[in-house]
Parts: structure tokens; C-alpha cells; sequence
């Protein structure tokens, strides 16, 4: 009697081949994990995750996985790569700028490095240094340090290359964080009298190419500076990749201009006018249009991207002049565009118009409502938290829809991270995992 194989045919030996390549691929991570790997999620920042079973109620004792007290207040967002939560963090009293690596199991600390960077920078009060998320490719992580530059460790926390990008002079600081795309780590390094966005090699730090950003004449100001040059010009943008007309677009919002370069290159593709001289925003990119808002009563504009040259005549779809936006990124769904203005007021635009659908101020919120927070979509959910520390989550649809609120009791000025069903937020100083498995006990 003949012993049949233990694998008895070619298919199936080539699936198992592939799974034990996709496991040891992700370093071993757990199965199915999706990753978070960068600030808003990837390349495009669409602040959109797949998943659909992530909780829609908890609080600071139920349905925490874990929760891991941080050495000092911090706006940081949380990225996630298969077992690995990575957090900017300063150490001010130490004039230190540091990366630390958890364990998202059980919220562990597996290491913490950085570098020191005792020269004075300015900043708000409220905008800590290291406001910046970090970056990664399941090989290497890149954080930016702001006037102390870029610094790229690989998984174990051994650093690879580090790269001065010069001093950042700004009175309300920054915060724009690295993308990685193919072979490089693109970086806005702004705002400040002298920025630019700079490609670098992921693998070396090296420059691949840099754009030098103009000087922006802002003659007289609609937004929430009035006059002439009145108040403040810069951006806190963190660029974008997307793909359109058969192409991939790098797409930056500049002061008062969206402008999108070949991300291989760095040439200049087509830009649009309209914004207003100060963007706090990220650029949005969904169903063949590229929104881009400004802040404080700014000027927003939708523009269809894969154009060349000045398109502002011709691919602009809407602008609006002192619209109600903030300093959170938005979400595009079913044509529309969700975002949270600054008081914490949610607004749904149609996103081929510009038209409002309905603004709402959620209930049930802590005393400061107001949010500098940008919204994670899931599904149809989308949540964001605001500054007391409540995560709102409403239902993304034609009426406004208020799911739930939870609160975590303590203030927070970052952004959810999502990954295998858990939402990762980094509080003022404590980093939360939220998920409805068994609890780790709190470090």
C-alpha cells in the first residue's frame, strides 16, 4: 500500500511556499495584521482603513488592550508595522528628540533612541517638538526631528543614516511628517523663510532631487489675517502619492497653491491657485479629485489632478474663499468630503461642488470640544478625537449621525492609527490600544 505524500500536489506546495514568504516578510508579525505605516495611513494619506470590525464604544477602563504612560506630553500620531507601535517623542528637559518602539501585544517598551538638539526652536506652546509621525517600510523607520533633522533606524532601533535638512524657524513650530515612496523618503522641510520638499535615498539619506519654495506674496489676506502680509505664511502639510491619468503624482499644498511633481524627479506637474497663505491641512485625494483647505477661515479648493502646467482656468472644480476649515485632514466617501473644523464642528461637503450637505457640533463631549485631530475613516464610521480627550464617532452618510463618544480623560491633539481591529491613540502623555480582546494590565 503506497503512503500518500504529505503534500500531495504542486499548488498546494506552492501556496504553503507563499504564506511562509508572506509571514517571513512581515517579520514575523501576526496573520491577516494590516499595517498603519505612516501618518494617515500611506503613501496617498487618505486616512481611510479597510477594516470594519474595529469597537465603537470603550473608555478609559473598558475595552482597552492596554494603555503605556509616556515620558512627556506629546501631539504625535501612532504608526503600526505587524508587532511594532512607533511614537515621536521629545524629551525636552534632556534637549532630546526620540523614537520608541512598543510592543503591541502588551504595550512593552523594546527600545528608545534619538538624538540631542539643545539649539532653541520655536514652536506654540501647545505644539510640543517631535509633533511629527514617523514613517516605515518594514525594513527601516524614518522620524523627523524637525531642526534636528531626519534619522532612520532599522526595526531593532540601529541607526542607519541621519540627515541634517536645516533649521525650521517658525513661531508656531512644524510638524510635517516623512513619506516613503519606492526607493525614497520624501520630506517637507518647512515651514520656515528658507523650506523646501527634498527626496531623499531610503537606503542612504542621500538627495535624489529638491524643490526650493518660492516666496509667496500674499497681497491682502481673506482669511483669519486680515491686511496685507498680515499674520502668518506657511505650511504644516505633509505631502501625498497618488495616481492619476496614468501616472503617480507627488501633490503638496503650498501657501495659496497645490502643486504636484513626478515623486521620481521632482519635476513640477501642474499646479493650481486658490489657497490661502497658511495650510495646516494635508492634501486629499479621492474619486478623481484633490482637495486641498486652508485654515482659520482659509480659502479651499477641489482641482482634478493629471493636468500640466498652471490648471487653476481649467482643472479647478471649486473654490471657496474664507470657508469654515481647521487644522485636521479630512475624508473623502461616496462624494463627499467630512472634516473637522476647529471648534470641533463636523462639516459634510459634496465633493463636486463644494456644497454644503450639513454641519453639526456633536453632544455629549468633554468641556473643549474643539479638535486639532484629523478623521479616520472605516467603513462607513469615521472617528477623530478632539481636545478633551473624546473620540467621536459618527456615521459617514447624507445626514449627520452621531454613533457614540468616548472618552479617555485626558487631552489629546493626535490622530487614530488603526491596524487589526485596534485603534492606537496617543494621548497627552499616555499611548492607548483599544480593542475588545483581553486586557493587558496598564505600564
Amino acid at each position: 500500500m503506497n503512503t500518500p505524500p504529505l503534500i500531495p500536489n504542486f499548488a498546494l506546495r506552492f501556496a504553503l511556499v507563499l504564506a511562509l514568504l508572506a509571514v517571513a516578510s512581515d517579520g514575523g508579525s501576526r496573520a491577516g495584521a494590516a499595517h498603519w505605516p505612516s501618518w494617515r495611513g500611506g503613501v496617498d494619506g487618505s486616512g481611510i482603513s479597510s477594516e470594519t470590525n474595529l469597537p465603537l464604544q470603550w473608555s478609559d477602563t473598558q475595552n482597552i488592550r492596554w494603555s503605556v504612560k509616556l515620558p512627556e506630553r506629546g501631539n504625535s500620531t501612532a504608526v503600526v508595522w505587524g508587532e511594532r507601535v512607533f511614537v515621536n517623542q521629545a524629551i525636552e528637559a534632556e534637549n532630546r528628540r526620540t523614537l520608541m518602539c512598543f510592543h503591541r501585544a502588551d504595550g512593552r517598551l523594546l527600545w528608545q533612541k534619538g538624538v540631542v538638539y539643545a539649539e532653541r526652536e520655536r514652536t506654540h506652546p501647545s505644539n510640543p517638538y517631535c509633533s511629527a509621525s514617523p514613517v516605515t517600510d518594514g525594513e527601516r523607520v524614518i522620524v523627523s526631528f524637525g531642526s534636528a533633522g531626519l534619522v532612520c533606524y532599522d526595526l531593532d532601533g540601529h541607526e542607519l543614516w541621519r540627515r541634517d535638512v536645516g533649521k525650521l524657524d517658525n513661531l508656531w513650530g512644524n510638524a510635517s511628517s516623512p513619506v516613503i515612496f519606492e526607493n525614497l523618503c520624501i520630506h517637507y522641510c518647512g515651514p520656515t523663510k528658507k523650506a523646501s520638499l527634498v527626496a531623499l535615498d531610503k537606503k542612504t539619506g542621500k538627495t535624489v532631487w529638491k524643490f526650493d519654495e518660492p516666496a509667496w506674496d500674499t497681497g491682502d489676506r481673506t482669511d483669519g489675517f486680515k491686511g496685507k502680509n498680515d499674520g502668518v505664511t506657511g505650511s504644516w502639510s505633509t505631502p501625498i502619492v497618488i495616481h492619476a491619468g496614468g501616472r503617480d503624482e507627488l501633490v503638496m499644498t503650498f501657501p495659496q497653491e497645490v502643486r504636484a511633481f513626478d515623486p521620481r524627479t521632482g519635476r513640477e506637474l501642474w499646479r493650481c491657485g486658490g489657497l490661502s497663505p497658511l495650510i495646516y491641512t494635508s492634501p486629499v485625494f479621492g474619486e478623481g479629485i484633490v482637495v486641498g483647505m486652508g485654515c482659520y477661515y482659509g480659502n479651499s479648493l477641489a482641482v482634478k489632478p493629471g493636468g500640466s502646467g498652471d490648471v487653476t482656468a481649467t482643472q479647478r472644480v471649486w473654490h471657496q474663499v474664507r470657508s469654515k476649515v481647521g487644522i485636521g485632514s479630512g475624508v473623502i466617501k461616496d462624494g463627499c468630503i467630512y472634516h473637522v473644523q476647529s471648534s470641533g464642528a463636523v462639516t459634510c461637503l459634496k465633493l463636486m461642488t463644494g456644497e454644503l450637505v450639513w454641519e453639526e457640533k456633536p453632544q455629549g463631549v468633554g468641556k473643549k470640544a474643539s479638535s486639532w485631530s484629523s478623521i479616520t475613516l472605516a467603513g462607513d464610521r469615521l472617528y477623530y478625537p478632539n481636545q478633551s480627550g473624546d473620540v467621536v464617532v459618527l456615521k459617514a452618510g447624507p445626514k449627520f449621525e452621531q454613533l457614540a463618544v468616548n472618552s479617555l480623560k485626558e487631552p489629546t491633539n493626535a490622530s487614530i492609527a488603526v491596524s487589526d481591529g485596534e485603534l492606537f491613540l496617543r494621548t497627552e502623555k499616555t499611548l492607548w490600544c483599544i480593542g475588545a480582546k483581553a486586557a493587558v494590565p496598564a505600564r
